[in-house]
């Protein structure tokens, strides 16, 4: 009877029901069907291997398939060493992705036709075709470029949906596998005797640092001890800031349904061998509803978020993974710690080897959406998460530790403030000692939820709706201060302690402990970031309005005197408010009005719910100053430490000075809390002014000499690194090489450094992933202190200098001075489009009449990753590698490359870049789209210099091919490449008629939508966007 339901359900390709049964090879399926029946399956076999989204078997789509049909449907994969199929080649991870493409397929099939479904496969098929020649030429796209002129406006959305969403999907199933393979690398250290919290096998994880250092000073290859392994680790810390930095093109509801994809492929590895057919059903079910769901999901956001939305969307990662993943690391990390260094080497209770802060809504730079009221808005909201989530936590904590310790003479200090508020006959002291801890985080979150109704009443009383409760909570009456919360629940821990209750002391309190300590009452502290010119003009308004002449007009030395002088002066230049009083007009503009605002908007803000303020295109002293003048004016008690951002190549090239010249003024010097100083290193905007080389040389030197100056002044000098997911925005996907390779001196157990778009699920989605994200970070940050990476050499530097020249010029050469280029940039990538696809509150430009030199970082990266040409990253890299390797210093840059790992870190990362790149399809964009004959001319010229760039790098690599010892890359995008192919197809093609049509018309909705579905696509092909 099974056998005869599997039979009807391959005779029909729109009835597929499901079968709660283990699957079965489609050879012995044959041998039970009658003969009558034989030549039907063999033409249905044929016709379901033709479809490459289906399973080559007649049973269901299903994540258990027999290893026999597993075999078998993966014919076609490339045979490999069982060495090299251990690294890369998963049959678990190819069986995952095959089933979901089989379900996308059906839901494709079952909503729009088969008909779709065949024009979906006849595309991918010639994409295959076309790879297979393996050839630059764009020509090999020509029957694909035939088919898709073809199709409607409704089609164009339809199949674009189909490459866009498999690969989505495919992206899922990937990011699985890597969670998969983490919790197999663990079971296997278990079984040979390691502890397996954290990976002591894999070199980048902290148990693989601390047994490295240990197992060489052991051997009397190293100095590192033990003590020195502990006092790094226990003092370290790492912040990340999450950025509202628009990358990530996928809306949050696809995200979620990913992840619950993720969920589901987890729960089945966890049933593959002992579940019964009956669960491993459900499971497929499940996967088919999500599948299905996901194809009739809008992909395509409709509205731009709100600053508060983006804030909302950031958080989100704190709430549902941090919030528990970041205690669970801690305690894999106390326990590796121990492990390797001795019971007595755990982590202190109250390290904070994490801390985490946000710029979302509070990143005003460019972005007029972010204004005071949103940022209050923003604090307001953190407080009232963290006091929901440390309610609940302690409330549970409450039903945990309900015992009563025997009333014998413990001499506790902790255990009598215990009783004291507990009272002494209470028969469950520490639930009744944390009752009103409980109650006041409650009252917490009521008083910040009836701040926010205060302000929107008085921001938009037409949109206010008044509350039933009237009662008015005092911050009296409130948590504002982590300290009290984390005395009263040290004042628990230790009681316990005392009491014979250390192993209840170390369960769910120190996990509650570690979040105080890392999140406080506010989840995360806002920075603000405003450009220098704001403030410039805000003063140039104060001194007009006082009769003391423009501050735009005095020179530095004048505005630094001026500035100096008004900090040692108790006097306010302005009362609060000034800038708004009847008759002074004509003395504040709208910008400065705003400006002030800020600074007043930060004076009432409670404690820690602000960080840093951070200055964007900052060149001088005065610009540093002049923030922390305008903070004193506005009242602000505890001053936001000032950071300032030095971004283009010059501000960088001039960083050293700007801030000697800061640490000769007593006045600044003495505002400095623990005389330490924060600067911030800018990696996109500089890129994007001189080109990925001439950038990465200058930031290297840039925070050399920044830590001799601080060193001169005694300043203690911490980084913070702005960087993006890209490499062209300063990116690395290797982060512990990365951060172990940053210039020696420079980190010292102190890294703060951005996290934003796409990187922030990718990093912190899913809670094992996270967990390995915090590994990677204190392994780095930890081996970054204990190993030995000499300063380049005279004749090394001197050589950087030489590349860096070089290589700047051939960049700006194409970029800034070729009149061609702007023609070229605007009609061969989407970049004018952009704009279009809602993924960001702020705009894509800083003036909205800039051209390409105003471009943000994100969209210049972005419009030239979705025509896989990635220009930012290796314009000018290739001309100055030539070039010196047909001079007499040939020898130096080979030695360069084999032996400084900060070199060959940079040059790595360029060739993995150009081995995602493909020159023959940006030359196909130009073909469709480019019609100056000038600027098409200049687009053959660039795709001359990334083929010559590609031979330079594998020539001095020594490779025969573009990252030939990166198989995981090579293979992955060997399978992505054909569906990303298709969807750069698609979008020429849609660009073009999108460009053709008439505005306002239905076709251009419809055109529109399938523009951003491609441009979705792309970005979720290449792994990235800006």
């Amino acid at each position: 009877m099974m056998f005869s339901r599997r039979a009807v359900a391959a005779a029909s390709a729109r009835t597929r029901h499901r079968i709660f049964a283990s699957s079965s090879s489609s050879s012995l399926l044959s041998s039970r069907i009658s003969n009558s029946n034989s030549h039907f399956i063999h033409h249905r076999q044929q016709h379901l291997q033709q479809r490459a989204w289906l399973t080559s078997s007649l049973n269901e789509p299903t994540l258990f398939p027999s290893a026999n049909a597993d075999a078998a449907i993966d014919g076609s994969a490339t045979v490999v060493s069982s060495a090299d199929k251990n690294l890369y080649d998963d049959a678990m991870l190819r069986s995952d992705v095959r089933t979901m493409g089989a379900l996308l397929g059906d839901a494709i099939a079952r909503h729009h036709g088969e008909d779709v479904l065949e024009k979906v496969e006849r595309l991918r098929g010639m994409a295959k075709v076309s790879r297979a020649a393996d050839t630059k030429d764009s020509a090999r796209l020509a029957p694909m470029v035939d088919f898709v002129e073809k199709l409607g406006a409704d089609e164009l959305v339809v199949i674009s949906r189909a490459f866009a969403h498999f690969l989505g999907v495919a992206n899922a199933a990937e990011a699985h596998q890597r969670s998969r393979r983490l919790r197999m690398d663990s079971a296997k250290e278990g079984k040979e005797g390691m502890l397996g919290a954290l990976h002591e096998t894999k070199r980048d994880s902290t148990a693989g640092v601390l047994s490295q250092f240990l197992r060489e000073g052991a051997d009397g290859k190293g100095a590192t001890t033990r003590d020195d392994l502990y006092d790094s680790l226990v003092s370290q810390t790492v912040e990340i800031v999450l950025t509202a930095h628009p990358t990530q093109v996928n809306r949050r509801t696809l995200l979620e349904k990913h992840g619950r994809v993720q969920r589901i492929l987890n729960d089945a590895d966890s049933i593959r061998e002992t579940g019964t057919p009956y669960k491993k059903g459900l499971l497929d079910d499940a996967l088919r509803r999500e599948i299905a769901s996901i194809w009739q999901t809008d992909e395509v956001s409709r509205v731009k978020p709100s600053p508060q939305s983006e804030a909302e969307r950031g958080t989100l990662v704190i709430e549902t993974v941090l919030w528990e993943s970041l205690p669970g690391f801690l305690r894999r990390l106390d326990a590796t710690m121990k492990d390797a260094m001795g019971e007595g080497h755990g982590l202190p209770l109250t390290a904070s080897p994490f801390k985490f802060a946000s710029w979302m809504g509070g990143d005003r730079d460019g972005n007029p959406n972010v204004t005071p009221d949103v940022t209050r808005e923003v604090c307001l909201v953190n407080r009232i998460k963290a006091a929901r989530l440390l309610e609940g936590d302690v409330r549970e904590l409450m039903s945990l530790i309900s015992g009563n310790p025997p009333r014998k003479s413990f001499d506790s200090e902790a255990m009598d403030r215990v009783r004291e508020r507990s009272g002494a006959e209470s028969r469950a002291p520490f639930r009744s000692y944390l009752h009103p801890v409980a109650e006041k985080l409650k009252k917490t979150g009521d008083w910040a939820e009836q701040e926010l109704e205060k302000m929107h009443k008085s921001t938009d009383p037409s949109k206010h709706v008044e509350k039933v409760s009237t009662t008015n909570i005092l911050p009296e009456e409130v948590y504002l201060s982590k300290d009290e919360i984390m005395e009263e629940l040290l004042t628990v821990h230790q009681s316990l302690c005392d009491t014979g209750n250390a192993v209840v002391a170390d369960g769910r309190l120190a996990d509650i402990i570690r979040k105080v300590s890392a999140f406080g009452l506010t989840l995360v502290p806002l920075d603000v970031r405003q450009e220098s010119d704001r403030h410039s003009e805000a003063l140039d308004c104060v001194t007009k309005y006082l009769g003391l002449g423009s501050y735009l007009q005095w020179d530095e030395g004048a505005r630094v005197n001026w500035i100096t002088q008004q900090l040692q002066s108790r006097r306010p230049l302005l009362r609060a408010g000034t800038w708004n009083e009847a008759g002074n007009e004509d003395f504040f503009s709208a910008t400065a009005k705003d400006t002030l605002e800020t600074f007043q908007m930060i004076s009432e803000q409670h404690e820690a719910s602000l960080g840093a303020y951070v200055i964007s295109q900052c060149t001088s002293a005065s610009d540093i100053l002049a923030v922390l003048l305008l903070q004193r004016d506005a009242g602000v008690e505890s001053p936001l430490r000032v950071v300032p951002l030095f971004e283009t190549l010059d501000d960088l090239n001039g960083a050293a000075s700007t801030m000697d010249r800061l640490f000769s003024i007593p006045a600044y010097v003495g505002s400095l809390e623990g005389r330490k100083q924060e600067v911030m290193i800018g990696y996109s905007d500089s890129a994007k002014d001189a080109g990925r080389l001439a950038a990465s040389w200058a930031q290297y030197e840039t925070q050399l000499e920044l830590a001799r100056v601080a060193e001169e002044h005694s300043v203690d000098l911490v980084y913070f690194h702005g960087k993006g997911g890209t490499v062209g925005r300063g990116g690395n996907p290797n982060t512990f090489d990365a951060i172990v390779n940053h210039a020696p001196g420079t980190v010292n157990g102190q890294f703060r450094v951005t996290e934003q778009g796409e990187m922030i699920n990718q990093n912190f989605g899913y809670s094992d992933r996270a967990e390995r994200t915090l590994d990677l970070y204190t392994a780095a940050v930890l081996a970054e202190q204990h190993t030995d990476r000499p300063l380049p050499t005279k004749e090394w530097k001197d050589m950087m200098d030489k590349l860096s020249e070089i290589s700047c010029d051939a960049y700006r050469r194409i970029v800034r001075e070729d009149e061609r280029f702007v023609p070229y940039f605007r009609a061969a990538t989407p970049e004018m489009e952009l704009s279009n696809l809602n993924i960001g509150s702020r705009p894509a430009k800083r003036k909205a009449s800039g051209g390409v030199e105003s471009l943000r970082a994100i969209p210049w990266i972005f419009a030239w990753t979705q025509t896989r040409l990635n220009l930012p990253t290796w314009l000018g890299v290739g001309e100055a590698i030539n070039e010196v390797l047909a001079g007499k210093d040939e020898e130096t840059l080979r030695t360069m490359y084999k032996e400084w790992g900060t070199f060959r870190t940079t040059i790595d990362l360029v060739e993995m870049i150009l081995s995602k790149s493909d020159s023959s399809i940006a030359r196909h964009y130009e073909n469709v789209l480019v019609s100056d004959p000038k600027a098409a001319e200049l687009g053959s010229e660039i795709r001359e210099i990334h083929d010559a760039t590609e031979r330079a790098i594998m020539d001095l690599s020594d490779h025969k091919t573009l990252s030939e010892n990166d198989h995981l890359l090579l293979r992955l995008m060997a399978v992505r490449n054909p569906y990303v192919d298709c969807l750069n197809v698609l979008q020429a093609e849609t660009l073009k008629r999108l460009r053709q049509s008439s505005e306002g018309s239905t076709e251009e909705e419809v055109l529109k939508d399938a523009l951003l579905t491609t441009i979705t696509g792309v970005a979720n092909g290449m792994g990235n966007t800006g």
